[in-house]
């Protein structure tokens, strides 16, 4: 992929809904290398009042026109998960670089097409599972492969709170709505499993990967007990290491989300922070050849902003890829299916044989 020599990333966001609002359009207008250019939306008076208050340099009430532009970059896919394969497809043939919300896709197959068409392209594609940007994980990462040695085991937890959305209206934006955007066929809530793995299950297997690199297999137990659905994931990498998962939604506590790594020279500890606090992990790396405990203050924890310069980085810059790219996207979904193959047959279940959808 060639560089682009402007200093700024020319964005066009689509989809004016919660996450846009609540994240991407912030995001946009604060980021240090890229602009919000563009917004598009199908929904008339969402994207008269969307364009009111953010003001992008075009508005566009079809995808088609907004990807004609010449001057646009990239696209930022914000609306419903069964969209996402389509619509980025369509963005990376009109020769845009893509920063797509999780999951990437709903099915194996949609995940494969992605990637085959970022390589084909030559187009960036990100996932949006944006802790990879938290300066606490990222110091984690990078304190895993640069300094601890071989990863032996790895355990992380990912507990949703009932309280949750108390928590998040004091710290999101009004979300404006409208009767007239587009919406998936059907109810893609009715299969909680189905939905709760897409969208909290995508973080959790996401960071699994990020700390202690590619699964090979997985063997989960799924129950569903007083409205909690709970998995409880055993986990083989494939440098040998192995692993726990836990995902729980919604559990009475407050927000439960973090890990523990053991390595050959040390560990790495972490308690993760409800991400729409925009704070930083609470991190801590020990290394057994001093003895020393060593935590990053990570100041700076507005995540969904800092995703979004890494994508610009790699796009502007040529700096490699920190955020999930397509085939970090398209092993999330293997693994998501995985985790609902092993629970439904009480088997393990190798990620490289899955197909179907999640």
């Amino acid at each position: 992929m060639t560089s682009i020599k402007r200093p700024r990333l020319r964005v066009g966001v689509l989809g004016c809904g919660q996450i846009a609002q609540a994240a991407h359009f912030e995001s946009c207008r604060k980021a240090r290398n890229a602009e919000l250019y563009a917004i598009c939306d199908s929904a008339p008076d969402l994207l008269a009042r969307m364009t009111q208050v953010h003001q992008p340099v075009r508005a566009f009430d079809t995808y088609d026109a907004m990807l004609a532009d010449p001057e646009l970059d990239a696209v930022i896919i914000a609306v419903a998960d069964q969209f996402h394969a389509a619509l980025a497809m369509q963005a990376m043939w009109a020769g845009k670089h893509v920063l797509i919300e999780k999951p990437m896709a709903v099915t194996v197959e949609e995940a494969e097409e992605i990637a085959a068409c970022a390589r084909a392209t030559a187009r960036v594609v990100q996932v949006g599972t944006m802790k990879r940007f938290d300066p606490g994980i990222a110091f984690a990462h990078d304190a895993l492969r640069d300094d601890l040695g071989t990863i032996v085991a790895l355990e992380a937890w990912y507990g949703d709170s009932t309280r949750r959305y108390a928590m998040t209206d004091a710290t999101q934006p009004v979300i404006e709505s409208s009767k007239r955007v587009r919406r998936p066929d059907g109810d893609p809530k009715a299969d909680r499993p189905r939905y709760y793995l897409l969208g909290h299950g995508s973080h959790l297997v996401d960071l699994a990967r990020y700390l202690a690199g590619p699964i090979a297999a997985v063997r989960a137990r799924e129950r569903h007990v007083a409205g909690i659905w709970v998995w409880f994931v055993e986990v083989e990498f494939t440098s040998g290491a192995i692993g726990h998962l836990n995902l729980g939604i919604p559990y009475r506590s407050d927000w439960h989300e973090g890990f523990n790594v053991f390595a050959e020279h040390g560990s790495v500890t972490g308690k993760i922070h409800n991400p729409w606090y925009l704070k930083t992990a609470e991190v801590e790396c020990y290394t057994e050849r001093d003895g020393i405990i060593r935590r990053p203050l990570g100041e700076d924890g507005h995540v969904y902003r800092r995703q979004l310069e890494g994508f610009a980085d790699t796009i502007l810059t040529g700096v490699p890829q920190r955020g999930a790219n397509a085939e970090d996207g398209l092993a999330a979904v293997r693994a998501l299916v995985a985790i609902r193959q092993s629970a439904a047959r009480d088997a393990w279940v190798r990620l490289d044989s899955v197909t179907g959808a999640v």
